[in-house]
């Protein structure tokens, strides 16, 4: 009898040392080396919802985040380097939202040596390709928004005269969003395009960009903004021709942009921009959080070749004060 005593009170050790192993597996950290290409409103937003959801969704799935973050300042051989101390670190994963979608091929292939998983966000590499992508469908947003400026032109039995206002060119998203407001535009019958400026998503050129291009084809009306971050540069070049005018003035300028970004928010509500495809900063948070768990436990994310993408809303002066989850409103005084 003592002998059987004995017996269950070791199996209950056994038991309460498996589970103890168990839950201490469990709460070990998950190492997550973040790498921004810059840091803006758009990017503390991201930063906040990757860190509020790992919270949320990692402690439903049994997973422990730790998040070491580093920041390029807008230059790639920063970046370059900054991924490279995560790597000797020892991080359990990389996330990285590239400043040059070329350059970030050989950070990706690093990792790949020391056997650390690489996320790209927000920006593809256009080299070697990642464990995995997560960001938004920068076509579809951009089809999203031409789209809608066409219906809404129609709808006014109006035409445009449109400027193309371009990111960075070595933006992936910003080259999606050029190849998709010109294949919807061109086949609509009521936008003519004048011309591409080039930004380099630099404010100033935005600017300058604008201005010039009024000065060179004044009898534009139309605009195709390839992110508003930056709308408040284009509100000043228009309005200092007196073409910054609510929609139903004649002198309206008809605005698409991708993003809703803060400044965008308020120009919407007072009718000066036309349409805009949101960035779901909030669904890309809770899309990254997922595919670093499924990493974390060594399961498949399941992105596909096309990555692990979230699709966009657009907003209109007639939608924005109805639209739920909008990052730029809860941003917007930061």
């Amino acid at each position: 009898m003592f002998s059987r005593k004995r017996t269950g009170l070791a199996a209950a050790a056994i038991l309460t040392a498996s589970l103890f192993c168990s839950s201490a597996a469990l709460a070990k950290d998950f190492v997550v080396g973040l790498s921004w290409d810059t840091k803006d409103t758009l990017v503390q937003a991201w930063e906040d919802y990757f860190q509020s959801e790992s919270v949320t969704m990692g402690d439903a799935a049994g997973v422990h985040f730790k998040w070491i973050i580093n920041v390029a300042n807008n230059d790639p051989a920063q970046q370059a380097s900054n991924i490279e101390d995560l790597i000797n670190q020892g991080v359990d994963v990389i996330v990285a939202r590239a400043k040059d979608g070329t350059a970030i091929g050989a950070s990706i292939r690093a990792a790949k040596a020391a056997n650390i998983p690489f996320v790209t966000f927000d920006r593809e590499s256009s080299t070697i390709k990642p464990t995995a992508h997560v960001g938004a469908d920068s076509y579809a947003h951009a089809k999203l928004a031409a789209t809608a400026l066409v219906d809404d032109l129609k709808k006014h039995d109006a035409k445009a005269k449109c400027i193309e206002l371009l990111g960075s060119q070595v933006d992936t998203n910003a080259v999606n969003f050029s190849k998709a407001w010109n294949d919807v535009t061109k086949e609509s019958g009521v936008v003519e395009n004048l011309m591409q400026v080039p930004t380099e998503w630099n404010p100033e050129l935005f600017l300058s960009g604008t201005t010039n291009a009024f000065k060179a084809h004044p009898e534009a009306n139309c605009l195709f903004v390839a992110s508003d971050f930056a709308l408040s540069a284009v509100k000043s070049a228009l309005d200092k021709i007196g073409r910054w005018k609510p929609q139903g003035d004649p002198n309206h300028v008809w605005i698409a942009s991708v993003g809703l970004m803060p400044s965008a928010v308020k120009a919407m509500e007072g009718g000066y921009l036309d349409d805009s495809a949101l960035w779901d900063t909030y669904g890309h948070a809770r899309e990254l959080d997922r595919v670093l768990i499924a990493i974390a436990k060594g399961e498949d994310p399941g992105c596909g070749d096309k990555g692990c993408l979230v699709n966009g809303r657009i907003g209109t002066p007639a939608t924005i004060n109805s639209m739920d989850n909008i990052w730029s409103k809860k941003y917007n005084d930061q």
